[in-house]
């Protein structure tokens, strides 16, 4: 559980480099205060969870930029959309209230309330704790700073946080040891070991809903590629179908669909939205997404095969794709689907800043593709069954859209 919560953390983490290390910060603060209030261990484990996926509803740059300060303008935003990505997911449906409030001010005990439901005891933790992570500067040597943090904490005493968090966290902070942990780039591994995560076994619906989290993450960052992940996945999985996958397959090509651009969190947003031409620099940020979509899925086994079939789309038959340059034949058939439903699926689909193309339009400029770049047999067999594959890839968008809409109502 612990491995798969660090890996949406590092995910989140590519939107901004500069805050990297923050969630697990957070996550590292928060137990360490659970601990030393005697919390028991299964709620401990909870709340360090929490802590490493708390800001993961702040996956735009303006966000993950904005809300580090101290007093925030909307504090809440960022945390209840945060908890609507994880509601779809059983195994973090738990830590969902957790991350929901975990900026409600204590307000000498009406915090305990927000609009008159209940607050976990939980979620003032991480408030302290996120707090307290955003005033170190990492510039400086973290004891030299601890006297100004705690002052500032028992100035909020009461009104920001809960005092008895705050005593915990004076007794806390007594230890030299906690604080240089604080700032090592070893907190994953203390974490792991000391606190026990238990062995998480999901089935595949449950797979499809952490691969449904992971999408969000990915399109849900700009109205621009607010639909695209649906688009490929129901394509890619539509030509997997007629490809004679079996039904495991198709489900793996789906999610593989939903994942192939998780890379794109580290493309910043004004490179993704950009209506012009985009220059060598913008070309070259661009060219790395699926890099960092091979390397963030590289940790997880069990998705292996997954992790090719998504991160290899931008690979060409003649060897002259990125980011490996792997040639035709080492390239899985998977793979080969992958990078046609997504051409396909950014051909066809509507852009902010143009309509989709006709079908003859882009079914002109897969031909072309198909010369050196992408397989003509899966082309071929688009083509064929064009109105059937575009039908799935309109449905799935449209419903993807819908949720979208939803998801930013708040």
């Amino acid at each position: 559980m612990f491995a798969l919560v660090m890996s949406l953390t590092n995910t989140v983490d590519l939107v901004n480099p500069a805050l990297s290390g923050h969630h697990a910060q957070v996550a590292f603060i928060a137990g360490n205060l659970a601990k030393e209030m005697g919390i028991e261990a299964s709620a401990t484990k909870q709340l360090v969870l929490a802590g490493a996926l708390h800001d993961i509803g702040a996956t735009s740059l303006p966000d993950r930029t904005n809300f580090l300060e101290f007093e925030l303008n909307a504090p809440h935003r960022h945390a209840f959309m945060g908890s609507r990505l994880l509601d779809g997911f059983v195994p973090t449906a738990e830590i969902s209230d957790l991350i929901r409030y975990h900026h409600v001010e204590w307000n000498q005990g009406k915090g305990a309330f927000f609009k008159d439901n209940p607050v976990p005891a939980g979620s003032h933790i991480l408030h302290l704790a996120d707090r307290v992570a955003v005033q170190i500067d990492k510039k400086h040597p973290v004891l030299g700073q601890v006297e100004n943090i705690l002052q500032r904490i028992k100035q909020f005493s009461g009104s920001k946080f809960n005092p008895e968090i705050v005593e915990a966290f004076f007794q806390l902070s007594k230890k030299e040891g906690f604080w240089l942990d604080l700032v090592s780039n070893k907190i994953p591994q203390q974490m792991e070991s000391k606190f026990q995560f238990d062995t998480l076994n999901i089935d595949a619906e449950e797979t499809l809903g952490l691969a449904e989290i992971f999408r969000k993450i990915i399109d849900y960052r700009s109205s621009f590629t607010a639909n695209h992940s649906a688009g490929v996945a129901a394509t890619s999985t539509a030509l997997a179908k007629l490809a004679h996958f079996s039904e495991h397959e198709c489900r793996m090509m789906y999610i593989a669909g939903l994942l192939h651009d998780l890379g794109k969190l580290a493309v910043p947003t004004e490179i993704l939205e950009k209506e012009g031409k985009l220059t060598v620099d913008d070309l070259a940020i661009m060219r790395s997404h699926t890099y960092h979509t091979y390397r963030a899925l590289e940790p997880i086994k069990p998705l292996k095969t997954v992790n090719e079939w998504a991160s290899f789309h931008h690979e060409r038959l003649d060897g002259n794709g990125y980011p490996f340059h792997i040639t035709g034949p080492e390239l899985s058939l998977g793979s080969r689907i992958m990078a046609v439903a997504d051409v396909s699926t950014a051909l066809l689909e509507d852009r902010p800043y143009r309509a989709g193309m006709a079908q003859d339009e882009a079914t002109r400029i897969l031909e072309r593709m198909s010369k050196d770049a992408i397989d003509g047999d899966i082309v071929n067999m688009l083509k064929a069954n064009f109105e059937e594959v575009n039908h799935q890839r309109i449905a799935a968008q449209t419903e993807s859209g819908e949720a979208y809409r939803q998801y930013i109502s708040f």
